[in-house]
């Protein structure tokens, strides 16, 4: 098995890259073809999920350079079906309406949580039953693949959610169409910054685990992986604040979409707009029908 640093760190990126295309390419095909097709890719995915559950499980006590390979895709197989269901609309939450223009913060902040709220119990569920499968077992590079997935996808959400400059919303199906609307578009929030820094430096903690792996191959190499994705999640931060058009990374293997229609596709996510004034005098007196 491939234990250089530079072919682990680019098995990693590529993995992530064509991972990520295949899965945008099933999602766009089963918008085009309608809502019953997004079922049947969730359904036809479940593979995936059997056999990343079967791959982490059966690695747990592999200390091998393969055994690490096996979790870490394994890891990304779990997530890439859930991820599957959620943008297929099958587990995503309550709430699939867009944001009213004029929601209150707290409101606001609500009905964001009841779009995702199925998607993030799952996701927590699956990281807990990880966990608690994993005790007591040698290999958690698995384990921690997922945790960094789901770390970087919540702190994603947040800065999406308070506000960031560029926002990326070609990808998204019509079963999300709704989603934008909880988005902002800002020049910067205060999270930011504090995430960026947080993921930077486990970045690192995981390039100096790899330099001192001690000769020990199936650690470098498990370091390694983790410090790539690390890194990638770090890029995707920067996208949102960079102007870098990531989407053509994946927008050439895109089949055209078919053109959203009725009242629940949304409209870009537009800048925070502050809540209107009440009325007051002789407006307010016409506002509620006086005479």
């Amino acid at each position: 098995m491939f234990t250089s640093p530079w072919v682990v760190a680019l098995s990693a990126i590529f993995v992530w890259w064509f991972s990520t295309g295949i899965l945008l390419w099933r999602v766009r095909h089963a918008d085009n073809r309608g809502p019953e097709s997004h079922m049947t890719s969730v359904i036809i995915g479940l593979p995936l999920l059997f056999a990343g559950v079967w791959g982490y499980s059966q690695t747990l006590a592999d200390l091998s350079v393969q055994g690490v390979y096996i979790a870490f895709l394994s890891a990304l197989a779990i997530w890439g079906w859930i991820e599957l269901a959620f943008l297929s609309g099958v587990i995503t939450g309550p709430n699939t309406e867009p944001c009213p223009l004029y929601a209150r913060p707290a409101e606001r902040f609500l009905r964001a949580v009841g779009t995702v709220l199925w998607h993030e119990i799952v996701l927590v569920t699956v990281l807990v039953a990880m966990s608690m499968h994993a005790v007591g077992t040698p290999n958690h590079f698995g384990l921690w693949t997922f945790m960094i997935l789901f770390i970087a996808r919540v702190s994603a959400k947040l800065n999406l959610y308070m506000g960031v400059p560029y926002i990326n919303v070609e990808f998204l199906p019509t079963t999300l169409s709704h989603l934008p609307s909880y988005f902002r578009r800002t020049r910067m929030n205060n999270f930011f910054p504090l995430s960026v820094t947080l993921l930077t430096f486990a970045t690192g903690c995981w390039v100096e685990r790899a330099l001192s792996a001690g000769g020990l191959a199936h650690r470098a190499v498990g370091f390694w992986l983790l410090a790539a994705l690390t890194a990638l999640a770090v890029l995707e931060h920067w996208f949102m604040v960079v102007n870098l058009q990531d989407k053509r990374l994946w927008k050439w293997m895109m089949p055209e979409p078919r053109i959203p229609v009725g009242p629940r596709h949304a409209s870009p996510p537009q800048p925070h707009r502050p809540l209107p004034e009440p009325a007051s005098g002789l407006l307010k007196e016409k506002a509620n029908g006086l005479p």
